[in-house]
């Protein structure tokens, strides 16, 4: 299956198959799944791709974005498959890729019989007929189920359909090798188609059962391998937060050091404030006392002379100057006590014991010298025919988070799109989708009708 990923990938890089803008960068994401496994941030830095060939040449030339930008763009994608196994990532890729519309399909330059230049596609399904400038949706359509024998002489090739009321379907290739790989296309595809609808053999069966069991294997591995992860990532979430509170609790334990310290400075000022203050007080009711008697000795002293009186009554001013100014500082170191005190208060009502808070994580050959060939292609009236291609629906449109992660992609797009890079398939593909159109839709349309009815169309175009 590598093998086949690998060409389909270069087939779709290289632009053999168109893939619309948005479908490549989707395609990308898987690609990176399947080349480096699950994506990791720290790994997986910005420019990590640069060695990688990631979208066509005509995507990035079509849109103004650096490829920083792209790269994003796909990382975003690559993210979101986590756990998806490499293997798994190349099945995913196939499967979108199969919906494209030039996927499995062999191109050939012919000519009907009015001369028209048109293409040949050869597929699994059968032969479809495309207008020259437009290979994305074939105008007329030719299932397996309906050819009977297909033959080339010489440039000439001719189909003959089981309706015989219908005339053959005639082609002329520019070159008879052209008509020899046509034909061994032709037998290689009608025998895998017929192959498909018929019943199992016991063989076939056993190994179906086997490659289930297989899968089944791998799938339970799987499993186990993505348990296994997701408990290791919860472990490391699970240490990481644990070291992250422990960090938290030293910070907390370092800021509470230094609190206590400021608060034992503080209670030390406040201490050697308040025995200031008591000395303070002191001093302020000796002076008082002193002025009192010094009061008093004024007032009893009635015969002392007038310099006495004076020199008496200055000291009394003097006295109570003293007091006024002690009384003055004592308050003023009063309210400056108060204040600390008040402060302190208020420490300790904010002040809160620290708590431990656990978290919980989470993919006939003809000689050159033969100018014929011819082969009968065998049909079965009993065989179980089903039309599981046409009726299926493109992986895109099933999953209804992939779909709509494409149209805001595509809305993103249009507004860096470069109008000088639009090729015409991209005028067409974009034509086919606001017309509701894909691959299926169109194959179920181009084979209504009767068969004579659709080679009449085709021998006029």
């Amino acid at each position: 299956m590598r093998l086949f990923y690998l060409q389909v990938k270069d087939a779709i890089l290289t632009d053999e198959i168109y893939c619309p803008p948005e479908t490549s960068v989707l395609l990308a994401s898987y690609a990176m799944q399947a080349k480096y496994g699950d994506y990791n941030p720290e790994t997986h830095k910005q420019g990590c791709l640069t060695a990688d060939r990631l979208l066509p040449q005509r995507v990035i030339g079509q849109f103004k974005l650096s490829t920083d930008e792209w790269e994003k763009r796909i990382m975003t994608w690559w993210a979101d498959h986590k756990n998806t196994s490499r293997e798994q990532a190349m099945l995913e890729y196939l499967k979108i890729a199969q919906d494209l519309e030039m996927y499995g399909v062999n191109y050939f330059e012919i000519r009907n019989k009015k001369g028209t230049e048109l293409y040949l596609g050869v597929d699994a399904l059968g032969l479809n007929i495309y207008e020259k400038h437009d290979r994305l949706s074939p105008k007329v359509g030719f299932p397996w189920s309906e050819i009977r024998n297909i033959s080339f002489n010489d440039r000439k090739f001719v189909i003959k359909p089981i309706d015989k009321k219908a005339n053959d379907f005639v082609f002329y290739a520019p070159r008879l090798r052209i008509n020899k790989r046509i034909l061994a296309l032709c037998m290689g595809n009608h025998e895998l188609y017929m192959r498909r609808r018929k019943p199992d053999t016991i063989e076939v069966q056993q190994m179906k059962q086997q490659a289930r069991d297989e899968r089944a294997l791998k799938l339970a591995e799987q499993e186990r391998l993505n348990k296994e992860m997701n408990a290791r990532e919860q472990a490391e979430t699970r240490q990481k937060e644990a070291e992250e509170r422990m960090q938290r609790m030293l910070e907390d334990m370092e800021r509470a050091k230094r609190e206590l310290a400021e608060a034992h400075s503080t209670i030390h000022s406040l201490e050697a404030q308040l025995k200031q203050l008591q000395l303070a007080k002191e001093a302020l009711e000796s002076k008082e006392m002193e002025l009192r008697e010094l009061t008093a000795q004024l007032q009893s002293e009635k015969a002392m002379s007038e310099d006495e009186r004076r020199r008496l009554r200055d000291e009394v001013a003097r006295r109570e100057d003293e007091v006024y100014a002690m009384r003055t500082a004592v308050q003023h170191q009063q309210e400056e006590t108060n204040r600390m005190q008040d402060e302190m208060a208020r420490r300790k009502e904010n002040d809160r014991p620290m708590h431990d808070h656990h978290g919980h994580t989470k993919e006939y050959m003809h000689s050159d010298e033969e100018e014929n060939g011819h082969t009968d292609l065998t049909t079965d009236a009993d065989m179980h025919v089903h039309q599981n291609e046409l009726n299926r629906i493109s992986t895109t449109e099933q999953n209804v988070n992939i779909r709509q992660k494409l149209d805001m992609l595509t809305r993103e797009l249009e507004g860096v799109k470069d109008e000088r890079g639009v090729t015409d398939y991209d005028v067409l593909h974009m034509e086919n989708k606001k017309a509701g159109r894909d691959k299926y839709k169109t194959l179920r349309q181009i084979r209504g009708g009767n068969t004579k009815r659709r080679i009449d169309q085709y021998e006029n175009m």
